[in-house]
This record gives structure tokens, sequence and C-alpha cells, in this order.
């Protein structure tokens, strides 16, 4: 009985040996399970085009404001808006009394003038009452070709009406009759640059342009005027744009997106699913891969690139960048990877990786 109760307890003891070694791998063994799992990726860094975008609205190459130099009643405005005008076109008939009256006092001078002259050759005159005549004469005549060409206005250049203030039996005032904007052969956009890039700036630059009410169509625009002077409130300087327009389909007033290629850099380029933006800021970082852990490094992103993005810091070329399974980690975490067959199916995990 004895050699049988000290048997059951050798045995009672090793159960509970067996039993505690057990449970010490099953911990271990989830231990290990635990560990996330995630897929990273190589990245590299190559040359990304520096490309700015800028917004602006479309302007006239060339306006003119039809007035007359003084005021006057309208009798006939001959165009309206989106009238297409030619040089030298009439556009505005004004009131001609006053042009009448003045054409009086002119053919008087006339007059008073030739008497002068023939008082002089008969020697009953004197050379001073010619000058004197002469002088009232031409003034005179000086006076009505202005009054003649206020009274009826044409078109200094040719293009389209963008504006009228007046209608027939107003009398004119402040604004301009007519406003004349040549929209042909091209338009301009005027955009401001940051001083920064004032350098990369040069006169006849191509540069891509969009407008919304042509969403696939990119227009070829080039520098025509780079301004001297740097706004002190903005640091900003004026570029103006010239975008040919021969068939005046881009008008006043559109909105344009400008694009310039400022040249290439060479940065990193991580895919877009690697960036974690971090909420409640505007902060973004990217976990790095390094001997089985993860380090969360802040980023600063520069241009997106269809599915990925140019990183200016925070990447180092040739990093291992984690692309899923993010949600689990945090910095500093040791990780598993997931490994793939040739297929691109996962299979079991791996951390063989190192950096």
């Amino acid at each position: 009985m004895k050699i049988y109760s000290k048997s059951l307890a050798y045995l009672a003891v090793a159960l509970s040996m067996a039993a505690c070694s057990s449970k010490e791998e099953t911990a271990q063994i989830a231990e290990v399970e635990e560990l996330p799992l995630v897929d990273v990726l190589q990245v590299s860094a190559q040359d990304v085009d520096q490309v700015n975008e800028y917004t602006a609205t479309v302007e006239a190459d060339n306006i003119n404001n039809i007035s007359p130099s003084a005021p006057n009643r309208i009798k006939n405005i001959l165009v309206d808006v989106g009238s297409q005008v030619r040089r030298g076109q009439t556009l505005v008939i004004l009131d001609e009394s006053n042009t009448d009256q003045l054409k009086v006092r002119l053919d008087h001078a006339q007059l008073e003038y030739d008497r002068a002259k023939n008082l002089l050759e008969i020697g009953s005159g004197t050379q001073q009452s010619v000058d004197q005549r002469l002088t009232e004469l031409e003034a005179l005549k000086s006076q009505y070709k202005n009054m003649m060409e206020n009274t009826v206005l044409t078109s200094p250049i040719s293009g389209v009406v963008t504006a009228r203030n007046y209608d027939p039996g107003d009398m004119t005032g402040v604004n301009p009759i007519l406003t004349i904007g040549q929209l042909s052969p091209y338009v301009n956009v005027m955009i401001n640059v940051t001083e920064g890039d004032y350098s990369k700036i040069k006169n006849g630059m191509e540069v891509g342009v969009k407008f919304d009410v042509y969403p696939n169509e990119t227009f070829t625009g080039k520098v025509k005027r780079i301004y001297p002077t740097i706004d002190p409130s903005t640091r900003t300087f004026t570029v103006e744009i010239g975008i040919n327009n021969p068939q005046q389909r881009i008008k006043p007033g559109m909105f344009a997106r400008v694009a310039i290629n400022l040249g290439t850099v060479n940065h990193v380029v991580v895919p877009d699913r690697a960036v974690v933006k971090q909420s409640g800021s505007g902060n973004k970082y990217v976990y790095v891969y390094n001997d089985g852990t993860v380090s969360y490094n802040k980023v600063e992103l520069g241009q997106r690139l269809n599915d990925a993005y140019e990183v200016i810091s925070g990447v180092e070329n040739g990093a291992f960048v984690v692309i899923s399974g993010q949600n689990q980690l945090t910095n500093g975490a040791k990780v598993e990877l997931i490994k793939r067959d040739a297929s691109g199916n996962a299979t079991v995990a791996d951390s063989t990786i190192t950096k």
C-alpha cells in the first residue's frame, strides 16, 4: 500500500510538471502569434518634377475703353456685348449739335482769314491781322477735328465687346460707353509666384493651363513677362502668361489653373498606402521597418504622383516601409513580415529582412 501511494504521488507530480510545461509552451506560442503581421516595400529615390500649380482669371490681351473726351449725349450704339468688332469699325454716334455749332464758327473763321489775306495783298491790311486770323482758324480746325472724332467713335483694335454701360439717349459719364477686349491671337493670365522661385522662372518657359469648362484639355501657354518687383506684404512677384487662343475659345473671366515645372529634385517616393495621417492634426507618418521592429517616422510630403508621394524628409533611400497592417502598430513595436509566394499570395510569416 505504501509503495502504491508513493507511485501515485510521483505520477501526480509528473503530471503537474507536464501541465506547467505545456502552459508555458502555449503561452510562448500565443506570445509569438500575437506579433503584428505587416507587409513592407523597399523604397528608393528618383527624379521628381517640381510642378507648382497656380490659379488665375483669364484677361484679354488688350483692353480698350470707348469714351468721348468730353461729356455728350449718346445718339446711337451700333454694337452690343459679345459683338465681334474690327479695327476702325464705327461703334457709337453721339449728339452732333455741338459739332454743327462749331462748324459754323470754323466756316466764319475761314472767311475772316481769307478776307485778311486779300486786304494784305491790296495793301489795305497788315501781316499781324493775317497771323491772328490764321491762329484762330487753326485752333478751331483742331477743335473741330477732335469733336468729330468724339462724335463718331470707332474701335482702335479688333476684338469683342465685353461691356456696355449706357443706352441711346444717355449722357456719357465716368464709365466708358463700351469696353473692347482683344482675344486673339492669345489671352493672358497673371499669377503670383513665391519669392523663392524667382530665379527659376524664365521668359519663354512653356506651362500647362487647364480650365474648368474644358476639363479634358490642357492648353499650352508661355511666360511673356516677369515683373521686376516683389510685393513686400505677400513676398510674391507677378508673372504674365500668354495662352494661344486663335479660335477665341478662352474667354475673359474664365478660371484657370497654371502648372509650371520648376525642374527636378531627387527624392524618395513612397506608396500612398504607406502614409498614415494623424487624426486631429495635419501631421503625416510612415512606419519604417528594421530588424524586426518598426519606427514611427514623421514625414514631409511633396508632390502627389498618382498612387505615391514624394517624401521631402523622414524616410531614407532604400528603407523598408510598411504598406499594410499599420492600424496594429506603435512606435518601436516588434512585428513579423508576411511572406508571399511567387504569385503574391500570403503564406507564412518571416522576419529575415534587415535594413
